[in-house]
């Protein structure tokens, strides 16, 4: 099955609203915003299978994002981009549905990660733009100085992880070689109590936490850069969605 009878088949129960598609074309695409997969494009490697990704709306009003991945025979029903956009009802039916009429195709729900801050990065979103906004809403000039405003958050976030970033890149060693020469100095005291054997393993334990803490520090700073990037990925996006319903409907 090629992306074009996907899209066919996918419109028999739901309704497409945008397309993003990762090194693909159509032939004859649908009217609806389609614009480049951002999270995948900015990976710059060749590691992802080629893919669609479709936001759609079910009967019962729930949006969801499915992804079709034609060279491996894979749906994804992903709820990550589509929290607090479906109720539970909503994208059980339409998984249902999916794995209904695409027998021949593994069908799954790729949930939000806690390790990569879905939620939050979500919440952060909502918190300035819905999706159903971006993809349905009528006032288009409020939802693009929506879209701005996330825009301009979302720098703001990647500002402050590189602070934090900063941080741990010039206050890490400094600290770790005094921590390891106060140490060195102070615990050797105790050797007539506990021990040269004792002293070593004492040594050993701070200079080990004191390490363990800066590197937590140090990935805590990856991770927020990481989320801050989400964000900003997430108001292109929208605006690249927002400038093709205005593109197609001829609005200025």
């Amino acid at each position: 099955m090629n992306c074009q009878q996907f899209i066919e088949r996918l419109h028999e129960f739901a309704t497409i609203h945008a397309l993003k598609l990762y090194r693909l074309q159509l032939d004859a695409p649908p009217r609806v915003p389609t614009l480049p997969c951002l999270d995948h494009e900015a990976l710059l490697h060749e590691g992802i299978a080629p893919h669609l990704a479709a936001y759609v709306e079910d009967s019962s009003g729930s949006l969801h994002e499915v992804v079709f991945i034609p060279d491996e025979g894979k749906i994804y029903l992903d709820v990550v981009s589509t929290m607090g956009e479906c109720t539970d009802d909503g994208r059980d039916r339409t998984l249902a549905e999916l794995k209904a009429r695409f027998p021949g195709y593994t069908v799954r729900v790729v949930g939000p990660s806690w390790l990569r801050g879905d939620r939050r990065v979500a919440k952060a979103c909502r918190a300035q733009v819905t999706l159903r906004e971006v993809l349905t809403g009528e006032h288009l000039d409020r939802t693009k100085i929506a879209i701005d405003r996330l825009q301009t958050i979302s720098t703001l976030m990647e500002k402050e992880s590189r602070v934090a970033s900063w941080g741990a890149r010039t206050v890490m060693t400094p600290v770790l070689a005094v921590g390891g020469f106060l140490t060195y100095q102070t615990v050797g005291r105790f050797i007539p109590q506990i021990g040269e054997n004792g002293v070593t393993i004492l040594r050993y334990t701070i200079v080990g936490v004191l390490g363990g803490f800066f590197l937590y520090y140090g990935l805590k700073a990856v991770h927020l850069t990481e989320m801050a990037n989400r964000v900003w990925k997430r108001s292109a996006e929208y605006g690249l969605i927002l400038s093709e319903r205005r593109r197609l409907t001829g609005k200025p």
